[in-house]
């Protein structure tokens, strides 16, 4: 079975041109111009992968990325940003919303159909490893893709994340405090794609960090001062918020 993409763009010559060459790509395309639009394709059943503009019509491609990414049922869809905002900033606020990936108008369609295709293909991989990973109250099941906190004396909660962000969890919860560089992480956790730069790991790393946060969980994910992150079963006295090495 192929896999089902929803284009959410108001543009829609534009929303034509990606779906166009999409499904000639061998995919299942769903269009929606409104956000609106989409929570109603996505009501029966969800697509494998989102394409989000930005700019859309009463809410924008950033607000609904944070929706998403904060309701459970929806926290797993892989996005690509599709944009004409291309300063750095841009790009950080993106990703910081929940994008996965972000790319930039005007665009190749070459470039988008390999954007996508690797963008499914890392979130397709298959874990290593089924057996439940414990670090401190930290808790990730790769079996059932829920991570949860249970500190002594608290009930058990659950924590939403994205699905890079999980399989950022995943890999340094697999080697609890040895060091990684960002060159490391994007290899091992993004399969070194190469259209990702290293300061999208820096981005991610403040998404999982965000998300732990909510169970007092984000202490587990240090930063190494000129060397990269770690994962630790005994967090530093002071853990420092940078992401900057």
């Amino acid at each position: 079975m192929s896999h089902r993409i929803l284009i959410v763009e108001d543009e829609i010559s534009i929303s034509e041109l990606i779906a166009i060459n999409l499904t000639h790509a061998g995919y299942e395309v769903q269009q929606a111009f409104q956000t609106e639009e989409a929570n109603l394709k996505m009501r029966e059943s969800l697509p494998d992968m989102m394409i989000l503009d930005w700019m859309l019509p009463g809410k924008s491609g950033v607000h609904y990325a944070k929706e998403l990414r904060a309701n459970e049922r929806t926290a797993g869809i892989p996005i690509l940003m599709l944009t004409a905002k291309s300063e750095e900033a841009d790009k950080v606020q993106g990703l910081d919303a929940g994008a996965d990936d972000y790319m930039t108008k005007p665009f190749s369609t070459k470039e988008l159909v390999a954007r996508v295709n690797a963008l499914l293909r890392r979130h397709s991989r298959a874990p290593t490893n089924d057996d439940l990973m414990v670090l401190g109250a930290l808790r990730l099941d790769p079996v059932t893709h829920r991570v949860t906190a249970e500190w002594p004396g608290s009930p058990r909660r659950e924590i939403i994340v994205g699905p890079t962000e999980f399989r950022l969890l995943q890999f340094m919860m697999g080697a609890p405090e040895r060091v990684h560089s960002r060159a490391q992480l994007l290899d091992q956790v993004w399969g070194n794609e190469v259209f990702i730069e290293e300061r999208t790991v820096d981005v991610h790393i403040r998404r999982l960090r965000v998300a732990l946060a909510v169970a007092k969980c984000d202490v587990y994910i240090e930063t190494v001062r000129g060397v990269g992150y770690r994962s630790t079963r005994q967090p530093s006295a002071v853990s420092s918020d940078s992401d900057h090495l």
